[in-house]
């Protein structure tokens, strides 16, 4: 899929509906590896099987699509409690523990489900007004942040498997040296955040705003895994003077010594099976206790959400993405800032509303504002993210312990 926007190429009906059939077929390929036994694994309550994702992209499309027209029949009335994700607006959904429980409907089920949505879909796209429009395109875009969870929630998956197998084997990339690292020096001022353009966005990208920032310096990539294997042999994991306390505290209980999926006996699993560390390559799958502890013991910080889009806004939306189909983080190429791709960056920034927020109106108000609490704010996509789905505004969220994302850390600090 190409880096344009999905607003960009749905210009036009057959735009749409072109678009619509490119981002179903490709969550389909994402699961066309897994087996029927591997789909409907779930290994931790914050992740999903598999078999459901692919059904809750569909839920959503008949539900705030379909179900507008009064000729449609619904697949199943048994699946809308099933595969509501958390829109209480619209039903009480199965809860989010249990969905590893669903072994029926089953695998080829869901596949059938599918093909009856995207066909009456496809008459639905012949003609749609602008009301529809922007439903297919908000829900396409859902679709591919599905994509990308569907990817770390199998790793997660296999990881906790034994046997740790691969979603899927590739030669290993060969080992090269990262770029020294530099400083992007910002002067700060009154600048503009937030989406202003005419292509899609959502509602937590808006209002555009004026924020204040100090003048400040930006790393120009994030910190490797050789970087971050000096903050572990120098006890980075074992001195609470670097760690927030309930970071301190949360590695301690649950005995932090290292990256998630990082094995011991300089290994590291990854969607192709364990393979050695590779010092260059960014480091992933960090908390943001864990990014904070280490920008700590450098002596620098974590940018805020709104540094991080002032250099962004003016940098090329190249990197490492889903479509590069390595899956898995790549060493910085000289003069690359990897600004967008390979790791997901966390930032000093809460997840808060800004300034004259509104969400999306009716049963899409629940797609992000309910979130505003306890969250932290990561910015720039990952390896798994669809290449076409980031942009400098895009606000990623997620508690501070989460690990199994694609989480890595770039660092700042005042100039």
């Amino acid at each position: 899929m190409s880096k344009e926007t999905l607003h960009q190429r749905a210009e036009t009906r057959d735009g749409l509906a072109a678009q619509y059939r490119a981002v179903r077929m490709q969550t389909e390929a994402l699961a066309r590896p897994l087996s029927p036994e591997d789909q409907n694994v779930q290994s931790m309550p914050d992740a999903s099987p598999a078999k459901w994702h692919l059904a809750h992209t569909t839920w959503f499309f008949e539900r705030l699509v379909l179900s507008r027209m009064p000729s449609y029949e619904v697949f199943d009335p048994r699946y809308d409690a099933l595969f509501n994700s958390y829109y209480l607006g619209l039903g009480q959904p199965l809860t989010r523990a249990q969905r590893g429980l669903l072994t029926r409907p089953d695998a080829t089920d869901i596949l059938a489900y599918r093909r009856y949505v995207d066909i009456a879909m496809a008459d639905a796209l012949a003609d749609p007004d602008e009301a529809i429009r922007d439903i297919v395109i908000l829900g396409l875009n859902h679709e591919q942040q599905h994509q990308e969870l569907l990817l770390t929630d199998i790793k997660h998956a296999f990881s906790c498997n034994p046997l740790l197998p691969a979603y899927r084997k590739a030669a290993l990339s060969a080992v090269q040296n990262a770029p020294a690292l530099e400083w992007a020096r910002h002067d700060g001022g009154q600048i503009e955040i937030g989406h202003h353009s005419e292509g899609f966005a959502f509602d937590n990208e808006s209002p555009r705003h004026v924020v204040t920032l100090c003048p400040f310096r930006l790393a120009s990539r994030p910190v490797t895994c050789g970087e971050y294997l000096e903050f572990i042999s120098d006890g980075g994991y074992e001195r609470p003077e670097f760690w927030l306390s309930d970071g301190w505290s949360l590695a301690q209980s649950e005995k932090w010594l290292g990256p998630l999926y990082w094995l011991g006996r300089g290994e590291v699993f990854t969607l192709n099976g364990p393979r050695p560390i590779d010092p260059a390559e960014p480091v992933a799958h960090v908390s943001f206790y864990e990014a904070a502890a280490y920008a700590a013991w450098a002596g620098k910080r974590l940018p805020s959400e709104f540094e991080w889009e002032a250099i962004a806004s003016a940098a090329p939306r190249a990197g490492n993405f889903l479509d590069s189909d390595l899956l898995h983080p790549s060493a910085a190429k000289p003069g690359a800032s990897q600004l967008f791709g390979d790791v997901w960056e966390w930032t000093r920034s809460s997840y808060d509303p800004y300034p004259g927020y509104k969400p999306f109106e009716g049963p899409l108000s629940e797609y992000n504002g309910k979130f505003m609490i306890g969250q932290m704010v990561l910015r720039g996509g990952s390896c798994v993210t669809p290449a076409g789905h980031i942009r400098p505004t895009y606000r990623n969220f997620f508690p501070p312990a989460a690990r199994w994302q694609f989480s890595g850390i770039r660092l700042a600090e005042d100039a």
